[in-house]
């Protein structure tokens, strides 16, 4: 399906005739479970149809909250075959890289707004054969990250709909024009949205040109985990869109 409007070429998810579209997936948060649990959440994300696990890791010091640690990626790599989504909220990544790609994550993120090399710490991530992530916090711009993305050391890129930190925060729409810019320039990237992601705000997202979608506290308040992940993921294949 081939929609022309304004001299763009529109996509949507079922043109049949493309290789470039991004399948959507959906990625559940751990971000709220104790570390005992984690076992038996992984399985049952697994079960439930989930596309890959999020595991927030906090030092205190980018963020407020401390949460989780290498052993926590070793944990759900015993538990489930999904693969393990890092997200580095932490001040100064490049030292832990290394221990991260060790304990068997397959994607690793590091924020723009941390205090190191950024381009070396994405060249790390690499350099381990893992997924190369950038991720930019609400209120930083855009601009810092495109750079980046030309140099193609970035694989994917992690745009937060939430100041980091806590869960169960309310999506800022502002932030979807991040969204729209960053898929408009570099078609063929994988976008993931993470902050406030519910059934309301996924549809907006994913129109926007979102096709990852991080999910925490929604997902926990639903009394079928399965059912909603089905769901979610209907409603973003129905809206995803870009324009290239």
């Amino acid at each position: 399906m081939v929609l022309f409007e304004k001299k763009f070429i529109l996509f949507d998810l079922h043109d049949k005739e493309t290789n470039i579209l991004k399948k959507i997936q959906i990625l559940p948060s751990i971000l709220g479970t104790d570390h005992d649990a984690l076992p038996l959440v992984c399985e049952d994300f697994e079960k439930a149809g989930a596309d890959q696990i999020h595991i927030d890791v906090m030092d205190g010091i980018f963020v407020q909250n401390v949460s989780f640690s290498p052993a926590t990626v070793q944990s759900c790599k015993l538990s489930s075959s999904l693969p393990l989504n890092v997200h580095l909220m932490v001040n100064d990544p490049s030292d832990l890289i290394s221990d991260y790609v060790a304990a068997g994550a397959d994607t690793i993120h590091v924020h723009i707004e941390s205090d190191c090399d950024i381009y070396a710490s994405l060249k790390k991530i690499k350099e381990g054969k893992k997924i190369a992530g950038i991720t930019i916090n609400p209120e930083s711009s855009i601009e810092t990250i495109l750079p980046l993305i030309d140099k193609k050391i970035v694989d994917e890129v992690l745009i937060m709909t939430v100041n980091p930190g806590l869960g169960g925060q309310e999506y800022m729409p502002e932030v979807e024009s991040k969204i729209s810019i960053i898929r408009k320039r570099f078609p063929h990237i994988d976008i993931t949205v993470d902050g406030g992601i519910d059934d309301i705000s996924i549809e907006t997202a994913a129109a926007k040109g979102a096709n990852r979608f991080v999910v925490g506290s929604y997902l926990f308040s639903l009394k079928n985990i399965k059912s909603g992940i089905d769901n979610l993921r209907r409603i973003a294949e129905e809206n995803f869109k870009y324009v290239y």
